[in-house]
């Protein structure tokens, strides 16, 4: 149980991979085993080093991070976090890996490389620990640290509203590692006429309305990164922006998108905390809400605040969840009306809002 985490890290830059070895290095839990330059280097790595996890460059020379994430995923499948740039195609080749099996990705900054990524080690030093939990099931998770800033600090408590009838009725989703796939199944198991959906998945700045784009074109739905002021619409989905809490906020008799630039809550902006939290206040039982897979605690508040005001509330199960932390940290707190497969929480949102 005590055995360190073994990681093999490939990428074609000799400063990134210098620089994440030494960061997770200081991990007492993780020891870097080896690098590579390239896909093939990486193939005969594995085969040497059987590592737990891998960090694996988007874009490398004479195969492509892509090729090499597919090949790998039906000869050898292991847990991957992808390492991605900060560019348009680095998105959509980032959102395509995990569409492909990758667990979760971190950027890679273009800029100052060594101190930014070092800024960045907290988070890098999470992912791994959660990718080899992810698929090694015997592998207790690694709690997420405390969040450094309550979700009380954004939006106050409040009682919520007795249940309106003539107001639209809200779907809200809340997912973290893992997520970006969840959702496009839920999503995808949505009509056209369904109600408004809100959406906080944790996703940094510049992949937020690539992946919104990428749900936009593969659901039936009209996907969008939420602005400022959007009024609600049924058969919308409205996704937070990364660095951006997503609030609902009421016009008159209309629901509207409000953006808060406020502190991160349990370390993430946006937070699923915060968007919960808006929605019970504002739409009270008119709303539904599932928590999906995710790593650490955020949304199990939030799920508990709109199941204590009457509203009907989904975890996503253990069986089905590529980390089962977010969700079941809900179901211990008695968050979720229902626990339930990925594959029937999309039936059971429309059953409960109809």
């Amino acid at each position: 149980m005590n055995r360190k985490i073994r990681v093999l890290i490939v990428d074609d830059s000799a400063l990134i991979r210098k620089v994440l070895t030494e960061i997770l290095n200081t991990a007492p839990d993780i020891e870097v085993v080896g690098t590579a330059q390239d896909p093939y280097v990486a193939r005969e790595r594995i085969k040497g080093l059987n590592p737990d996890v891998m960090t694996l460059d988007v874009e490398m020379p004479r195969m492509d991070g892509l090729t090499f994430l597919r090949n790998l995923m039906r000869l050898r499948p292991m847990p991957v976090v992808m390492v991605s740039s900060l560019t348009a195609r680095g998105a959509d080749v980032t959102l395509q890996a995990l569409e492909l099996g990758a667990v979760d990705f971190v950027t890679k900054p273009t800029l100052d490389v060594s101190r930014a990524l070092t800024e960045y080690a907290d988070q890098l030093i999470d992912k791994v620990r959660m990718a080899a939990g992810a698929r090694v099931r015997s592998q207790v998770q690694l709690a997420a640290p405390p969040p450094k800033h309550s979700v009380d600090q954004v939006i106050p408590a409040r009682p919520a509203p007795v249940r309106l009838h003539t107001t639209d009725r809200l779907l809200a989703i809340g997912a973290s590692t893992g997520g970006t796939e969840a959702v496009k199944d839920v999503l995808m198991g949505l009509p056209t006429d369904c109600p408004a959906v809100v959406v906080a998945q944790h996703i940094p700045p510049g992949f937020s309305r690539a992946w919104a784009e990428r749900m936009n074109r593969q659901t039936s739905l009209v996907v969008r990164e939420a602005e400022e002021g959007d009024r609600l619409v049924s058969g919308h989905v409205y996704i937070a922006p990364g660095d951006h809490h997503l609030l609902v906020a009421r016009d008159g008799a209309r629901y509207v998108c409000r953006l808060s630039r406020g502190e991160p809550v349990n370390r993430h902006r946006p937070s699923v905390d915060v968007l919960f939290r808006s929605v019970v206040q504002v739409a009270g039982t008119n709303a539904c809400a599932a928590l999906l897979t995710g790593m650490g605690a955020d949304g199990a508040q939030g799920l508990k605040e709109l199941h204590d005001a009457g509203v009907f509330t989904i975890a996503q199960d253990e069986a089905t969840s590529v980390v089962w932390g977010m969700p079941g940290e809900a179901v211990k707190r008695g968050a979720a009306a229902k626990v339930l497969p990925l594959q029937e929480i999309a039936a059971a949102l429309l059953r409960a809002s109809s």
